[in-house]
C-alpha cells in the first residue's frame, strides 16, 4: 500500500456517534506509533440525543471495547431489550413483536416457520409470538442472559440488546477514549480551511482562533454534516419518498405503566409514536409527516398519550429520510447523522455508527487516501442504508390501514424494487429471501411479514415430511417449552438487581 500512516485523526462534534468513533477507534489503532486522536465538540451545541434503542449488535462494540456489561448498565441506567412491540400497525388493537433471536427450531432441514405456515393452514392460529422465548419474555417483563452452551436450550434462541440513557452513554464512552489517549477539545468550529488544490480539509478553527490540524477528519457533527455536506458539498439522496416521516417530537417522562424489556412503537394517524422504558425514566416520541399533521397536534397526542409527568421540554426534530451520496470523500468520514438518516423505527442508528466504525477500520487509509478503498466503503454503507430502508418501508406498505391519509399513502406506494422482490417470494411460497448477508436476518423478516399482514402463498413442500397430527404435536411442545422456559426466567428488575447492575431506587424518576 502507497502513502504514509495517518497520523493525526480529528473527531468534529460528540454525542454517541463522536464518542463511539473515539472509543472504538483508539481501542484499536491507539498503539499504532505516532497517531492522536482529537475531537472537538462543543458545550453550547446540543446533541439530538434520542436514540436510546438498539439492536444485538452492539454486543459486539461493548466486546470490542473490554466493557463489562453490569457496570455498562448501571452507568448508562441501561433496561435490557428483547425486542420491538409494534402495537397498531395492521390494524387498531392489534400487536406483535419483532423479537431478538429465533422461532421454534428448525425441522427435517428446512426452516421453522414452513410448519408454522403449515399449521395454520391446518387451522392452529396461535400467533408467531408464542414460538419465540424473546417475545413471550419481553411481554412478561422478564429477562435472562443467553445461554449458548446447549443448543437444546430455549435460550439458546435468545437474543438481546439494550435501551439506554443516550446522554450517559456519551459521557461513558468519553470516559473509555479519554483513558485510551484521546484528547477534547472545547470549543466551536467556525471555519474549515481546505487545500487549495486537493480540496482535502486541512484545519478546523475555533471561535477562541484555535487551529486543529489533521490528515484525517471523522464528521460527526449531525444533522448539519458541517464537513461532508457543507464544506465538501456532497449531495443528499432524498427518500422522502418512502418515507415521508420527516419531523419528531421527544420528550421523556417519569416512569410509569409496564417495565417490559422492549422498546414500543405505537401507529399513529401520521406517523408512530415509540417508549422506551429506562432505569430512571422512559423516553418518547413522535415521529409523524408534516404533510399529515401540524407540530401542535402531533405534540398534544404525544403528551397524552404518555405513561407519567414529562420531565423536559420537547425536543423538535426536523429531519429528512436517505443518506449523502457518499459517507467518504477526499479525507472526510461522515458518521451517524453527518452521513444520514433513517427513522428510529428499528433502532438502527447506533448500529450504522457502529457499522461504518467497522468498515472504516477494515479499510483504514494511508495518507494516499486510495481511491479504490474508498469506493469499497461507500458502496457497502450505500447498500446498508438501502437494506434498511426496504425494512422499514416494509412496516408502512404491508397494513390494513386506511383511516388516514397518511396511511393511505403509505399503503398505495409501489415499494423499492429490493423490498418488491421480497414480497412476491413470500406471496408466492412463503419463502424468506436474505441478501449478501444484509443487516436484518430471515428471523426479523418473517416477523414483520407476518406481523404487518403480508400474505404467505404456501410453505416448503418439505413440511409434508411431518403428517399433520405430528406437526400438530410438535408446535404444541415447542410453544410448550417455550411458555416454561419464560416460566422460570426472573423479571428484568430482579435480574438487575442480582447482576449488581440496578440504579439505586433513589435515581428511580417516579410519581
Amino acid at each position: 500500500m502507497s502513502g504514509e500512516p495517518i497520523r493525526r485523526v480529528v473527531i468534529v462534534g460528540g454525542g454517541t456517534a463522536g464518542w463511539m468513533a473515539a472509543a472504538g477507534l483508539s481501542k484499536v489503532l491507539g498503539d499504532l506509533p505516532g497517531l492522536s486522536f482529537t475531537l472537538v465538540e462543543s458545550d453550547v451545541i446540543g446533541t439530538v440525543g434520542v436514540g436510546e434503542a438498539t439492536i444485538p449488535q452492539i454486543q459486539a462494540f461493548n466486546a470490542l471495547l473490554g466493557l463489562d456489561e453490569n457496570e455498562f448498565v448501571r452507568q448508562t441506567h441501561a433496561t435490557y431489550k428483547l425486542g420491538i412491540e409494534f402495537v397498531d400497525w395492521l390494524r387498531k388493537g392489534h400487536s406483535y413483536v419483532h423479537p431478538f433471536g429465533t422461532y421454534g427450531i428448525d425441522m427435517m432441514g428446512i426452516e421453522f416457520h414452513h410448519f408454522w405456515l403449515r399449521g395454520q393452514a391446518l387451522g392452529d392460529a396461535t400467533d408467531l409470538d408464542a414460538y419465540s422465548i424473546a417475545a413471550m419474555a419481553g411481554k412478561a417483563g422478564k429477562f435472562f442472559w443467553p445461554d449458548r452452551t446447549n443448543p437444546n436450550s430455549p435460550l439458546s434462541k435468545l437474543g438481546y440488546a439494550f435501551q439506554f440513557d443516550a446522554g450517559r452513554y456519551a459521557r461513558y464512552l468519553r470516559g473509555q477514549a479519554e483513558a485510551q489517549g484521546v484528547k477534547r477539545v472545547e470549543g466551536r468550529i467556525v471555519s474549515v480551511e481546505q487545500h487549495g488544490e486537493t480540496g482535502f480539509i486541512k484545519a478546523a478553527v475555533l471561535d477562541n482562533g484555535m487551529r486543529v490540524e489533521g490528515e484525517l477528519f471523522i464528521d460527526c457533527s449531525g444533522f448539519r454534516s458541517l464537513l461532508l455536506g457543507q464544506t465538501l458539498g456532497v449531495p443528499f439522496t432524498d427518500w422522502s419518498k418512502w418515507l415521508p416521516c420527516d419531523r419528531a417530537i421527544a420528550i421523556p417522562c417519569e416512569l410509569g405503566g409496564e417495565a417490559v424489556p422492549l422498546t414500543r412503537s405505537t401507529a399513529r394517524p401520521a406517523g408512530w409514536q415509540w417508549r422506551i422504558p429506562l432505569q430512571h425514566r422512559i423516553g418518547n416520541g413522535h415521529v409523524y409527516s408534516s404533510a399529515h399533521t401540524n407540530e401542535a397536534e402531533a405534540e398534544e397526542l404525544l403528551v397524552t398519550n404518555l405513561d407519567g409527568k414529562p420531565l423536559a421540554e420537547p425536543n423538535r426534530l426536523r429531519f429528512q429520510a436517505g443518506h449523502r451520496e457518499k459517507a467518504w470523500d477526499k479525507n472526510v468520514v461522515a458518521l451517524g447523522l453527518a452521513g444520514g438518516f433513517l427513522e428510529p423505527l428499528e433502532s438502527t442508528s447506533i448500529h450504522l455508527v457502529q457499522s461504518a466504525i467497522a468498515r472504516l477500520l477494515t479499510l483504514w487509509p494511508t495518507n494516499a487516501f486510495s481511491a479504490k478503498e474508498i469506493e469499497r466503503f461507500n458502496s457497502e454503507n450505500e447498500q446498508e442504508y438501502i437494506d434498511i430502508r426496504d425494512f422499514l418501508v416494509l412496516h408502512y406498505k404491508a397494513t390494513e390501514r386506511d383511516d388516514s391519509e397518511f396511511w393511505r399513502y403509505c399503503r398505495e406506494l409501489p415499494p423499492p424494487d429490493g423490498l418488491r422482490e421480497k414480497l412476491e417470494m413470500f406471496a408466492s411460497s412463503g419463502r424468506i429471501i436474505r441478501e449478501h448477508n444484509e443487516l436484518f436476518t430471515e428471523t426479523s423478516w418473517l416477523s414483520v411479514m407476518v406481523g404487518q399482514g403480508a400474505p404467505a402463498g404456501g410453505y416448503h413442500p418439505a413440511a409434508h415430511l411431518l403428517d399433520e397430527a405430528e406437526t400438530g404435536r410438535r408446535l404444541a411442545h415447542i410453544r410448550d417449552v417455550v411458555a416454561q422456559a419464560v416460566s422460570q426466567m426472573p423479571m428484568q428488575g430482579q435480574f438487575l438487581a442480582q447482576q449488581g447492575s440496578a440504579i439505586p431506587a433513589s435515581e428511580r424518576i417516579t410519581a
